[in-house]
């Protein structure tokens, strides 16, 4: 496959000229809508932004190089890599000004920085939701197998964002999948706590809670089933603060 042919010669020049616009385009807004001082602008954003058009060309071209070796063609052509008008503007006015205005309205000392840093955030975020789908899309039966035990783990460590998981695994499955493998995860994790609550690492946190704790378990074992379903059935209390408070009753 030749590495280069006369269309590409109009191709690079197009897409030079458009990522040139959005540069210009970038300076405006940072400068006239959001206030940065010009050492962040030519010190930290517009470096930045060129660096990602390079190294984001030449990505997608080593891509094409490597879709034409394994299909044989000599007309693969690169996706252009650059950068998008309408989603720069929505960064500006939907998520970098909105930032800087709570931080002046909050006294913060340099509401630019504060914009920039809920730019990259919010431009992070993104990227890492097309990345999550695209695997899930691609890897199927590993990607369902990973997101269980994610999900098991963060029950089992009683670590705070069940809710969020749960509705990324109905924005990642559909909703019919995505219950049935947050069920399953759920279950597993929950495993996981009443195995630790049966081991000598149970026992020892039920020593640290102290006597009371000894009391309000007697409680609980005479009427469990009752306890369980209105500490469950009532949205009140945190499902990963049950799940400790459970695992020191031993139900």
């Amino acid at each position: 496959m030749r590495w280069c042919v006369r269309g590409d010669v109009d191709g690079f020049f197009g897409l030079a000229l458009d990522n040139f616009v959005q540069l210009l385009l970038i300076d405006v807004l940072c400068r006239f809508v959001l206030g940065f001082d010009s050492i962040l602008i030519y010190g930290t954003i517009l470096p930045g932004v060129a660096v990602s058009l390079v190294v984001g060309n030449v990505f997608y071209a080593r891509q094409a190089l490597q879709l034409a070796r394994k299909t044989g063609r000599d007309d693969i052509c690169a996706l252009p890599y650059g950068i998008n008008t309408p989603s720069l503007v929505a960064f500006v006015f939907l998520v970098m000004l909105p930032a800087k205005l709570a931080a002046e309205a909050g006294g913060a000392i340099d509401p630019g920085r504060a914009a920039w840093v809920a730019g990259i955030m919010a431009c992070f975020g993104s990227g890492l939701i097309e990345f999550v789908g695209a695997f899930v899309a691609e890897q199927g039966v590993i990607a369902v197998a990973l997101y269980i035990v994610i999900y098991a783990t963060s029950v089992a460590l009683s670590v705070p964002g069940a809710l969020i998981l749960t509705i990324a695994g109905g924005l990642l499955f559909g909703q019919w999948f995505g219950s049935v493998y947050v069920v399953f995860g759920a279950t597993l994790g929950a495993i996981g706590v009443f195995s630790i609550a049966k081991t000598a690492l149970g026992d020892a946190l039920r020593r640290r809670a102290g006597p009371a704790i000894w009391k309000m378990e007697a409680g609980f074992q005479e009427n469990a089933l009752s306890y369980l379903l209105v500490l469950r059935l009532i949205p009140l209390f945190p499902f990963f603060l049950l799940l400790q408070w459970f695992l020191l009753l031993l139900i």
